[in-house]
Formats: C-alpha cells, structure tokens, sequence
C-alpha cells in the first residue's frame, strides 16, 4: 500500500507529471481526462504497454463495457494470477490466500469459506456495531473543532475500526496494526523501513492465524476456522486476513471521503439528500458509480490467442480494464453528472465476475450509516479550503482517494 502524496490535484511537473501517466489513472478532479473519454469513444481496446505494480508490463488497456465484461468474465481464457517467474521481474510473489490473485479451484475454495460473512443477513449483525463507531468517530470530530481533516479523523479511523469488527482482531492488537498500516502508506518512508514492516504486517497476521486457530472468535478469522479449519493452512488464513485489512481499509475510506467531498462539490444534491434521507440507497449506489475508487482492476493474463473486438490478445499478454471509464459511460443521457435520483445503474465500481468484490453489502452499509449519520452531525459541513488546496493522492497509485480533507461545519 502506498500513501497519497501531499501535493494537490493541480498539474503534476518533472518526472511522473500527468501526461506521462496513462489516461486510466488520471482524473481532472472526478471526472475522466478528454484522452480517456476519447479512448472509450473510439477504441474501447488499445495497445498501451504500461507497467501495473506487481504485475509488470501491461500490454492492453479496456475501456469498453463490452470489452471488459468480456475479460473479467471468461475464467477459462484469462488469469487473474501474479505473472510466472519467467515474467514477473519484482521478485514478488502473491502472499497465498489473496483471492484477488488466484484462480479456480483454489478461489472456489477460499471465497466459498468467507462470503457467507458477507451475506446481507450476516452484514446486518453488524450494523450497531458499525453505527456505534461512526458515533464515535463523530464525536472525536466535534471534540477536535473545525477546522479538522475528514480523512484522519473520520474515513480513516471509521474503515480500520469496522474491518478490525469484521475480521475479529482482538482490540489489544488495533494499536500495532495502526502503526503498520500507517508506515505502509506513507510514501515518504524510506524503502528499507516499507520492507520492514510489510514483513512485520504478514508476521502479525500469521500469528493471529495460528491464534485464531487455537481459540476462534466471532469473527471472519474464526468463522472460517470453525468452518473450514482443515481445508485451510495458517499461511492461506493469514493471507485471507492481510487481504480483507488492507482492502477493506484502503477502499472504505478511500470512498468515504471521496463521497463526502463529491457531495460537498454538488451542494443541490447534498441539499436534496438532507431533504430527502430515504434517497441515501440510490445516492449511495451513484457515489460508487460517480467516484469508482479502483482505477483498473488486477490486469488478466491471456492463457491463449484471443479475439475481443477486432484485436487479437496473445497468450502471455495482460489486459488492464478501467472501471473508472465503464462506469462514467454508463446511466443513458447525463452519465457524468452526479444526480443521486438516478435509476441505480448496472455499475462496475465492485468488479465483475468471478472477483466481484465478496464485500459489496458490507460496503454499502457502512456508506448508508455513515453519510446520513455525518449530515445529521454537522448540517453545516462545507470545505475548510480552497478546491484547488484540496489534496488528491497520486494518480500513479492503485486507486483513487485523497490524501486530506480539511472541513468545517
């Protein structure tokens, strides 16, 4: 995990400015850049050859629902796994048990042990608790007094402390894992310290695997032990924990106060929802759509020669597909605006196919609680700067999020 960086949404200059980073991962504030407008417009499906993470050199990029649903949809032609060792020039490995980069059988397996966690029934059980800290979280707000960062002192905490409930990481533990998370995103840490603690982070998840292993709790950890304990070894249940921790953080918040802001920039539609708070599931599905926090999804490997569209995908070359692109190209007419009335559109923000997010209702709720909760709170929420001091993370990241939000109320 990277930290967004503390420069501004302004144009970026020297190395890494914006026109040397592809027009899926730059954003002119919430909206799409005109090349990659044009790219869905005109070819849904190009030759891009851009390096993605771990992954290594891309070798296309998706902008085309059709195109995209085709990728993520076809388990037999298209790998979500880590490149081979003859590819992959990171060293890197996948930790085992991360679902977003394995394919069947061993996904089956492990999204089958978690995703009754996931159910609308299951997520329901949560909703106190979840209610609970985001009162919390509010009233370390309003203790704190304008002006303060949203991101710090209400996204971030809100994500960590619900994924900390999901997962059942005992509460004497939240502060260690704080500290790794936080030294995990912070781009300015030397390389040597990131390393450190991302060995620390998977260290810590092993041993609250073999914990939980020993005295299951009432969490996802214990679920899945209590369940499926033989079917799963410490490294896999450990690697299904540092998977749920990092995402459910890093995402959660992320869209947390990316749909604050967005609801700050369009003050009709903020007004509109105060007017009317039982728009909250329809505004909740058009912010995931307006603001798709995940960029592009893990690219896909071809197993063979494939044919989508009139390009030919060889086997060995890897597909990067823009949900950002998909989603602000749907809804029919006015698909950019951010209208919270509109008819919940099929949207991509939670992926597609065998990878759709397992977590999507949990989100949802946690969006529903906490927007009308935080409204309620501060009816005179506003920008405590500028809209050009407000500070986007770098658009070179994985997904889209912001590194402060200084608001007042």
């Amino acid at each position: 995990m990277t930290q967004p960086d503390t420069r501004t949404n302004q144009p970026d200059t020297g190395p890494g400015r914006p026109e040397q980073i592809p027009a899926h991962l730059r954003r002119d504030r919430f909206d799409p850049v005109p090349e990659l407008r044009r790219q869905v417009r005109e070819a849904p499906l190009v030759v891009a050859d851009v390096e993605f993470g771990l992954f290594g050199r891309v070798k296309w990029v998706a902008t085309g629902e059709a195109e995209i649903r085709e990728v993520l949809g076809d388990l037999k032609r298209f790998s979500s796994r880590l490149p081979d060792d003859g590819q992959d020039t990171s060293g890197a490995r996948a930790a085992p048990g991360n679902l977003l980069q394995c394919d069947p059988p061993d996904h089956t397996r492990l999204r089958r042990m978690v995703a009754p966690e996931f159910t609308a029934r299951r997520t329901r059980r949560l909703e106190p608790r979840i209610t609970a800290i985001v009162e919390e979280c509010l009233d370390i707000m309003e203790r704190v007094g304008p002006p303060t960062d949203f991101m710090r002192n209400f996204a971030w905490p809100v994500a960590g402390l619900i994924t900390c409930e999901l997962l059942g990481i005992p509460r004497d533990d939240r502060a260690e894992l704080s500290r790794y998370l936080d030294i995990a995103q912070d781009e300015s840490a030397p390389p040597e310290q990131q390393t450190a603690v991302g060995k620390a982070y998977w260290a810590y998840m092993v041993r609250l695997a073999k914990r939980q292993r020993r005295s299951p709790g009432d969490g996802l950890f214990g679920h899945v032990v209590r369940e499926h304990g033989a079917d799963i070894g410490d490294d896999e249940l450990a690697g299904v924990g540092a998977t749920f921790v990092s995402d459910g953080f890093l995402q959660v918040s992320s869209m947390l106060g990316l749909g604050a802001l967005a609801l700050l920039d369009h003050p009709g539609q903020l007004r509109l929802l105060r007017e009317r708070p039982e728009l909250i599931d329809r505004a909740v599905e058009e912010l995931l759509r307006y603001v798709t926090v995940i960029h592009t999804v893990s690219p896909r490997t071809a197993l063979e020669d494939v044919t989508i569209g009139n390009q030919v995908i060889k086997a060995g070359e890897m597909v990067a597909c823009s949900l950002f692109a998909v989603n602000r190209a749907q809804g029919g007419p006015g698909a950019d605006a951010f209208d919270i009335t509109r008819e919940s559109a099929p949207h991509l923000a939670f992926g597609h196919g065998m990878h759709h997010c397992v977590a999507a209702p949990l989100v949802k709720l946690e969006m529903r609680i906490a927007y009308p909760a935080l409204l309620r709170r501060f009816p005179g929420l506003r920008p405590a700067v500028a809209p050009d001091g407000i500070r986007f993370r770098s658009a070179q990241t994985r997904q889209f999020s912001l590194d402060a939000l200084p608001v007042a109320w």
